[in-house]
């Protein structure tokens, strides 16, 4: 308990000392016609993500050293390069390539090279980099990378307890620490910090580094579905733009999220409140449902898909978009 009120302290103390970075040094969040929010705020909040991997590693040198370094790196790797893309602006070819190697170190910690063969390695690698991209795309609005990654973290949590061991439980504790600390600054009406993509690449690349773990263990699919509200979400937005002939790669507010927070103004505290609800619910059936894979997809999809659709339809007449 005393390292976990240490481990919160020290994560406090850090994020303060990087507001006073940011500030000195400008690191803010300009809005523009696209986003959701209209005053200038500090970005890069996420960076406690890769902090909080460091102090784990203090708190743990010889599982760092001997376990967790591939994972480590790749996380050090692709919050660098996060970062310094929030700072300005990096081509999306040095992006991938970091992002590419980062998911090489990702599935060599997991173990996947022994226990997947060699032609379901691009499929995961198409699947992580997705959801990694996911997790980007859906951190528009105060509050949503944090409560969505503490439902998924504590969903987790849960499974290595009560279900399956297969982490040391306190690499699930240290990103639900740094969620917290995180949120306190972000959870709010006018936000402190924004994640920016160190953050939502960071805490995506642990999550999907602890459930790609459990499923190297398990070798039950039905956990990627802890994240299934963000996968239905831009699955479906990338269809609908396809459909509308316009640029996937272009920033955009056709998010149902956004819509609510742009054009219903809704509360993005709210908004966010929601999305980690489902997500919950989803996540208490597939814990404890006996399901096969395809069954739980059919399960989840068809009326959570339907509720999509049936939201955004109505708000797009109602909004003539």
């Amino acid at each position: 308990m005393m390292e976990y009120i240490a481990v919160i302290l020290i994560l406090f103390i850090s994020i303060l000392i990087y507001f006073k970075i940011a500030d000195k040094y400008n690191i803010i969040d300009k809005p523009n016609h696209r986003s959701a929010h209209t005053q200038i705020t500090l970005r890069g909040g996420g960076i406690i993500f890769p902090i909080a991997f460091i102090v784990f590693c203090l708190f743990h040198l010889h599982d760092a050293v001997n376990q967790y370094w591939s994972f480590g790196l790749g996380l050090l790797a692709i919050c660098s390069i996060s970062f310094i893309d929030d700072i300005r602006n990096l081509s999306s070819k040095i992006r991938l390539s970091v992002h590419f190697v980062s998911v090489i170190l990702l599935l060599y910690f997991t173990g996947a090279f022994n226990l997947m063969p060699y032609w379901v390695w691009p499929i995961l690698f198409i699947l992580i980099i997705g959801t990694l991209n996911a997790y980007n795309f859906m951190d528009g609005i105060n509050g949503m990378t944090g409560l969505y990654s503490l439902t998924a973290l504590s969903s987790l949590s849960y499974i290595n307890r009560e279900i399956v061991q297969f982490t040391d439980n306190s690499f699930i504790y240290y990103p639900i620490l740094a969620s917290l600390v995180f949120l306190f600054f972000n959870f709010r009406k006018k936000a402190k910090c924004f994640a920016g993509d160190v953050g939502s690449m960071g805490i995506g690349f642990w999550v999907i580094g602890l459930i790609t773990l459990l499923i190297m263990q398990t070798g039950d699919y039905k956990y990627i579905l802890l994240l299934s509200i963000y996968g239905m979400e831009v699955v479906l937005t990338i269809i609908e733009r396809i459909l509308l002939k316009e640029n996937i790669f272009e920033a955009h507010r056709r998010h149902l999220y956004q819509l609510f927070a742009n054009e219903k103004k809704v509360s993005h505290l709210l908004i966010s409140f929601v999305y980690a609800l489902f997500q919950l619910i989803i996540n208490a059936f597939l814990i404890h449902s006996e399901f096969p894979v395809w069954m739980a997809i059919l399960i989840i999809f068809i009326p959570v898909g339907g509720l999509y659709l049936g939201l955004k339809w109505t708000l797009k007449k109602q909004y003539n978009l």
